[in-house]
Formats: C-alpha cells, sequence, structure tokens
C-alpha cells in the first residue's frame, strides 16, 4: 500500500518548505521539550540543526551555477538581480531609518523589521521562475537563472543592512555566509560529474532545513502574520514586479521574465535565523521575521502566476528569433507546484 505523501505536500503552495516548517513549529509550541527527552540525533535536529543543513544546501546549489553562461543570460540574470536587490536595499534605507533592527512590538504591524521587509524582497523562487518561464518565456530567459541565484543565501540581505546603516557585521561573517556558496561554484564548474551529482540534493534538504527552523518558532505568534503575511506577500509582488517589468523589456524581453521573479524564495525564510547568528542585534526579529517571509512564499507562489498568465495574456509569448510568435491559450494556475526553494 502506497501512501502519496509527496504528492500531498506538492499541493500546498511552498509545501515542501511551509509544511516541514509548520510541523517543527508544532513541536516547538505544544512539545517544547521534545529534543531535551530524546537527546543525541534527534535533539541536534531541534537545537540548531538548520544551520549545518543550510551550510551544505548552499555548497550544493552552488554547485548547479556554471560560470559559462551566455552574454545574453548574463544581461538578463544580472538585470533583474540588480533591480530584485536595489529595491531591496531601497526599502531596507527607509525602513531601517525608522525600525533600526527592532521588530515593531505591537499593534497590527507587530513583528514586521527591516530584516523580515528586506529578506522577502531580496530573493526570488528559482522554481518557479523557471516553470513559468518554460510555459511563457524562452530557453535563455530561464537560463538567466543561474545568474539571479547569486541572491540565494545570506550575504546580499548582510550587505543590504549594512548599506541601509544598521548594525553591519564583521568581515569574516560576511565571508563566511557566501563561502559555501562560492565553494559550490568552483567544484561544480570543475567537475560537471560532481556539479550533477551535488545540485541533485538542493530540493532534498529543503524539508530538513524547514523543519529544523520551525522548531525555533512557537505557533503562539503565527496570528500576527496573518494579514499582516499576506499583505507583506502581496507588497513583494508589486513593489518588486513593476522595477522588474520594465527592467525585462529594457533588456530585450516582454517583460514577462520580471514579473515571473517577482517572488520571495522558500530558502529565505532561513535567512533570518542566519544573520541573527552572526550579529546578536537581529536575534529579536529573526523568529517573526521567519513567520512573515514562510508567508510571502505562500502569497507570492499564488500571485506570481496569475500575474505572469495576465501579463503573457496581454503582451504575448516571447519567442526566439524567426519562431512565430502566439499569445497563449489560459493555462492552469491554480497549483504552482515547483515553490519550495531554489
Amino acid at each position: 500500500m502506497q501512501i502519496p505523501i509527496k504528492r500531498a505536500i506538492e499541493k500546498v503552495p511552498g509545501g515542501m518548505m511551509t509544511v516541514p516548517l509548520l510541523i517543527g513549529a508544532l513541536f516547538a509550541t505544544f512539545a517544547p521539550n521534545t529534543p531535551k527527552f530524546f537527546g543525541s540525533f534527534t535533539g541536534a535536529l531541534f537545537s540548531g540543526g538548520a544551520l549545518s543543513i543550510l551550510a551544505v544546501f548552499y555548497v550544493c546549489m552552488g554547485a548547479s551555477i556554471d560560470f559559462k553562461a551566455t552574454p545574453y543570460i548574463v544581461k538578463k540574470g544580472g538585470a533583474l538581480m540588480i533591480v530584485k536587490v536595489g529595491t531591496a536595499i531601497i526599502l531596507g534605507l527607509i525602513f531601517g531609518r525608522f525600525l533600526g533592527e527592532a521588530p515593531v512590538t505591537a499593534g497590527i504591524f507587530a513583528g514586521v523589521s527591516t530584516l523580515a521587509i528586506v529578506a522577502a524582497m531580496n530573493d526570488t523562487n528559482g522554481g518557479l521562475y523557471m516553470a513559468l518561464m518554460g510555459q511563457y518565456g524562452r530557453p535563455r530567459d530561464v537560463g538567466a537563472y543561474s545568474i539571479m541565484t547569486l541572491e540565494s543565501g545570506p550575504f546580499l540581505t548582510m550587505v543590504t543592512l549594512g548599506v541601509a546603516g544598521l548594525s553591519s557585521f564583521q568581515w569574516p561573517a560576511l565571508v563566511g555566509a557566501i563561502l559555501p556558496l562560492v565553494a559550490g561554484m568552483i567544484l561544480g564548474n570543475l567537475d560537471r560529474e560532481l556539479r550533477d551529482f551535488l545540485s541533485k540534493a538542493v530540493p532534498v534538504m529543503i524539508p530538513f532545513f524547514a523543519f529544523a527552523l520551525g522548531t525555533g518558532l512557537n505557533l503562539t505568534q503565527v496570528w500576527q502574520a496573518g494579514l499582516l503575511g499576506v499583505g507583506m506577500g502581496v507588497a513583494v509582488v508589486i513593489v518588486t514586479g513593476i522595477p522588474l517589468f520594465f527592467v525585462d523589456r529594457l533588456t530585450g524581453g516582454n517583460g514577462v521574465a520580471g514579473v515571473a521573479a517577482a517572488s520571495t524564495a522558500g530558502n529565505a525564510a532561513a535567512v533570518p535565523a542566519i544573520v541573527a547568528a552572526a550579529n546578536p542585534a537581529y536575534a529579536a526579529a529573526a523568529g517573526p521575521a521567519t513567520i512573515l517571509i514562510a508567508a510571502c512564499v505562500v502569497v507570492t507562489a499564488i500571485l506570481t502566476p496569475i500575474l505572469t498568465s495576465w501579463v503573457a495574456g496581454i503582451v504575448g509569448r516571447d519567442v526566439e528569433p524567426g519562431e512565430e510568435a502566439t499569445t497563449p491559450a489560459a493555462p492552469s494556475v491554480a497549483a504552482p507546484a515547483p515553490v519550495a526553494g531554489h
């Protein structure tokens, strides 16, 4: 007898990230002594396991990035990445002036922090982007994500917070944040077989670090994310989607690739914990930020495909030179499967 557990989880937007995260949070809320009771490997997974798993995750992800990207891919991916990160820097400068490192502690905006806003805006959901480009774009637009993958991890969020004038990070912490990704890139480009071997592990590790992150969250705070989390997700799509649409058109596209990049990656939910580990000034903001970012992952996983489909229906499908342009038939956007992260 087979039970379709994986298929059921994948029906949930961002399921491979959000479902294990929720399970971990249930343990933290209703059985907080579980790690102490079991100890050993089980206890290690509950207490601090996320950072170790994430270190391996970023090595494997880095291995999937090819140095030999074509000029178009570099131009397109670089432009989209610069706009995405640039938007986060601008918002970091604005909100950092009012909020500093600490989160809002009361009212309808309780839990909002500069860290949450920057981390949610910084990182594109790669699986979702590539799936949408496979349907509405060109193969080389899919390949542009090989450059945008550099958004992954806490490095650019740390840099953004520093640029915003908030608590800075010592250079070893900054280097340590990007070192696993760079090591993976070097290994993957030196040996293609090693790239294939390591890149296959990326989706496998997502539910494990998500669960470990969830064990640090208390669900008594989750209700605060409610409408606030939805609002932040909508803000990600609108605030990043508009400039991404125009920069895509300026770099030879029709705007669809820009809209498809207006999302939050599942592994962005891991960034607050890593940032707080590198600088305790963000410790109070990390927990609420993780919850809000997880909400953004789900909301953008639903809205981004709908908006991309709508824009593609207006501007038509982007095509390679010599290929006949067409307007795609109304697609099914109800179940954007590959949304767990990069």
